[in-house]
């Protein structure tokens, strides 16, 4: 392992403001890469169909259907690159770097052609207010290398963390997945029961794809990196429908609160980098906010609920 590596913070410092033109680049270049995957995938419910996923360098689709074949694209934030493969040995390279989002559109679709790869997406972003279409945006260029590097070193944190959380839970429960129309990632627990309809009214999303995401209870915890209604990278945890008395449920660390604006608690990224042991931190939100969710609720905990999960130390062979 060379001297650079143990110098690596799985926690890093990500300032949204230092970030904003490439958070909001990056964004757009996720959305390209995730309707590729939503337009050649089986649909699955609650949309976890277009979802992609922390790996080891940074995201993927996984592999993708294309007859008797599959294809992956992976964006890879070690190299800056995104790669795309196909399972007969073929395999595209393009630079991640600052570029229009019509560039890289373009070069996208391109690469998948010269790879046999045929895809229409609907090249509109979902959930951004005011979008520009993918072929039109000449706006959205920016690609600062290191930045989007921390970005993913927190999600992979993340990831492990709201890996060994899920553990503990025996009803349905989502993958850790990364959503790119809200540009999060999510891990969210059901208690079974059926909810009242979502209201939708999310921009450029259809109401009926709201309302099927959240066509059951749902205790749903995740992080973003900032933007919108708030400017800092920040955990959330939001239940749906927000049951009586959830709002005021007093939840761990000290530094989390109920936002009254956005309806959910949050736990700004900064409180759980600085703390002695963010993993223990970062678990402690999960539980107390899950806890006050499905307690208010009155959620079947009983039955579904367990003992959560350790890594298992590897037996001596003799």
């Amino acid at each position: 392992m060379t001297e650079s590596l143990h110098r690596i913070e799985p926690w890093p410092e990500l300032p949204y403001a230092a970030w904003r033109d490439t958070c909001e680049t990056l964004q757009l270049w996720t959305q390209i890469v995730g309707k590729v995957r939503l337009v050649r995938t089986p649909w699955l419910n609650h949309s976890w169909h277009v979802t992609l996923y922390v790996t080891a360098r940074g995201l993927t689709t996984s592999p993708i259907p294309d007859g008797a074949r599959t294809f992956q694209i992976d964006f890879d934030f070690l190299d800056h690159v995104l790669v795309i493969a196909t399972s007969d040995g073929a395999r595209r390279q393009l630079p991640l770097k600052p570029q229009p989002v019509a560039a890289f559109y373009a070069a996208v679709i391109a690469a998948l052609a010269d790879l046999g790869i045929m895809v229409t997406i609907d090249d509109m972003p979902n959930e951004i207010a005011d979008a520009i279409r993918f072929r039109d945006d000449q706006q959205h260029a920016s690609y600062d290398a290191a930045a989007a590097q921390r970005f993913w070193r927190v999600l992979a944190s993340t990831d492990r963390v709201f890996r060994q959380f899920r553990t503990a839970f025996l009803g349905k429960c989502s993958p850790v997945h990364f959503f790119w129309g809200s540009f999060d990632l999510a891990v969210t627990r059901f208690s079974g029961r059926r909810a009242p309809p979502h209201p939708g009214g999310i921009p450029h999303l259809p109401d009926d794809v709201a309302r099927e995401a959240y066509s059951h209870e749902v205790s749903s915890a995740g992080f973003w990196p900032g933007g919108g209604a708030i400017d800092y990278p920040a955990f959330y945890s939001y239940a749906y429908p927000a049951p009586d008395g959830f709002a005021s449920a007093r939840v761990r660390p000290d530094a989390a609160f109920f936002s009254k604006d956005l309806g959910e608690f949050l736990l700004p990224y900064d409180a759980v980098r600085s703390a002695p042991s963010p993993d223990d931190a970062l678990l402690q939100f999960l539980q107390t906010t899950y806890e006050a969710a499905a307690d208010a609720a009155k959620w079947d905990r009983a039955a579904l609920e367990c003992a959560q999960g350790k890594p298992r130390q590897p037996r001596r062979i003799a």
